[in-house]
């Protein structure tokens, strides 16, 4: 076995994947989708997408070197990842401090206050983006416009994010959402990513294909990221079939908004989610339907990332009475 040293019982399974690899994977399959958001976007995106970077791993080195004075380790490419989840939960043009201010939080309280990778309860990201949209909720709601203007570093024109616009309508009694879809982009364009939102709703398309290369990669399993999207599509079509005059159809809710990024990139932090296949299955429908009842009947157009925070806090939960067999037994 060389240098290893084996700690626990046989039998002991060895893999080529490291977690350095799977991060640089995972870094990979958003490639797609954060370049097209540059395009889409332009300065604002690659702006708030550089800041958010660099800082998460500049502060996940002078904590753990000057602070907790223990071994850094920016290789291993979690502070790049969490850099670029972050940068995909915000909008173009978010302002450089408040970007500063989440990626502290980010990696300084959501992570290494809890011990570093392998520890944390909760998805720094996600903390992060949670954090900034109740402290500032007007800079964290303020969508830039598809091409608005590419050049600057705040768009000039915004506008309500597909989600967020039908939330604001259906206030009022008697709308019927069949008119107000009319309005809407169509389903290629939010299929492709010509719509505004923040950076990581740019395509569902692009993020779906980056889905698909992880579970090919066996970076990720299926179980969290359908059973998301399948109980989002149940939920969502029985509301719709029920009443088309006040609920979307399922194809809306899969891609628009947050929801791919969430399913294929958050749920499925391996830190944060369920071991079991079993407790990864319900771990993906809870999130499923809080998403959904947050984007019916919560203040928030928008329900992925409150719900994935609410179900990574019954991991402990799930894993406990669901646990993976032990071998031989």
């Amino acid at each position: 076995m060389g240098n290893n040293i084996i700690v626990s019982g046989s039998p002991h399974v060895q893999t080529e994947q490291t977690t350095k690899s799977m991060m640089y994977h995972v870094v990979i399959a958003l490639m797609p989708a954060l370049l097209l958001s540059f395009y889409v976007f332009g300065l604002g995106a690659i702006i708030v997408s550089i800041v958010s970077i660099v800082f998460c791993i500049g502060f996940e080195y002078l904590i753990q070197k000057f602070i907790l004075k223990v071994p850094t380790t920016i290789s291993d490419g979690s502070a790049l990842l969490t850099g670029v989840l972050l940068a995909l939960n915000l909008p173009a043009g978010f302002p450089v401090w408040m970007i500063i201010i989440g990626a502290l939080v980010a990696i300084g309280v959501a992570k290494l206050s809890f011990g570093g990778l392998g520890n944390n309860i909760f998805n720094p990201a996600l903390v992060a983006r949670v954090f900034l949209l109740i402290s500032f909720p007007v800079q964290m709601t303020k969508w830039p416009e598809a091409f608005a203007d590419r050049m600057k570093l705040a768009d000039a024109t915004t506008g309500a994010t597909p989600l967020g616009f039908l939330k604001e309508a259906l206030r009022g009694e008697g709308t019927d959402i069949r008119e107000l879809m009319k309005s809407l982009p169509d389903y290629t364009d939010m299929l492709i990513g010509f719509i505004g939102g923040s950076i990581g709703e740019i395509s569902a398309v692009l993020l779906l294909l980056g889905g698909m290369y992880l579970i090919w990669k066996k970076v990720i399993t299926w179980h969290i990221p359908m059973s998301v999207l399948l109980s989002v599509a149940a939920f969502s079509g029985i509301m719709w079939l029920v009443d088309p005059s006040q609920y979307a159809d399922p194809l809306f809710h899969l891609i628009t908004g947050g929801l791919m990024l969430g399913a294929f990139y958050m749920a499925t932090d391996l830190v944060t989610s369920p071991m079991s296949p079993k407790g990864q299955i319900l771990f993906g429908i809870g999130i499923g339907l809080l998403t959904m009842l947050i984007r019916y009947f919560g203040a928030y157009p928008e329900g992925v990332s409150f719900a994935i925070l609410i179900m990574n806090a019954f991991v402990p939960l799930i894993d406990r009475f669901l646990k993976v067999k032990k071998f031989g037994v």
